[in-house]
C-alpha cells in the first residue's frame, strides 16, 4: 500500500512540475506532450497495480514489475536516440552557423578595408 501510494504521488508531483515548466515555457511543447503521456500511462498503473500484473500476463510476461524495467528501459532508450538526433542537428546547424559568420566577417572587413583605402587616396588628391 505505502509503495502504491508513493508511487501515485511522485505521478502527480511529476504531472504538475511537467504543466508548470510548460506554462513558464521552460520545457518544449514537443517534450512536455511525451512526459504527460508517459505520466497519463505512470499514474493509473500506480494507483492500480493488480492492472500491471493483468496486462503482464496479457503479453505473456512473468510479472508486472518485470514488464516496467523493459519498457523504461526501451522508453530511456528511444529518448536518448532522439536527444543524440536533436544534438546532431544543432551541431549542424551551428557550424553552418559559424561558417555564414565567418563570411559575413571577412566581407565586412575587406569593406573597411576598401572604405580606409579610398578615405586615404581621397586625402592625398586634396592634399597634392
Amino acid at each position: 500500500m505505502k509503495l502504491t501510494l508513493v508511487t501515485g504521488l511522485t505521478g502527480l508531483i511529476l504531472l504538475v512540475t511537467i504543466v508548470e515548466l510548460l506554462r513558464r515555457r521552460q520545457l518544449r511543447e514537443k517534450y512536455g506532450m511525451l512526459w504527460l503521456a508517459v505520466l497519463l500511462i505512470v499514474i493509473p498503473l500506480s494507483l492500480f497495480p493488480r492492472l500491471l500484473d493483468n496486462v503482464a500476463g496479457t503479453l505473456g510476461v512473468a510479472s508486472g514489475v518485470s514488464l516496467v524495467l523493459f519498457l523504461g528501459i526501451v522508453f530511456l532508450l528511444l529518448v536518448c536516440v532522439h536527444l543524440s538526433w536533436e544534438v546532431s542537428a544543432l551541431e549542424e546547424e551551428t557550424r553552418t552557423l559559424a561558417e555564414d559568420f565567418a563570411l559575413l566577417r571577412a566581407e565586412v572587413e575587406a569593406e573597411r578595408a576598401a572604405r580606409t583605402a579610398s578615405a586615404r587616396d581621397e586625402l592625398v588628391s586634396h592634399d597634392g
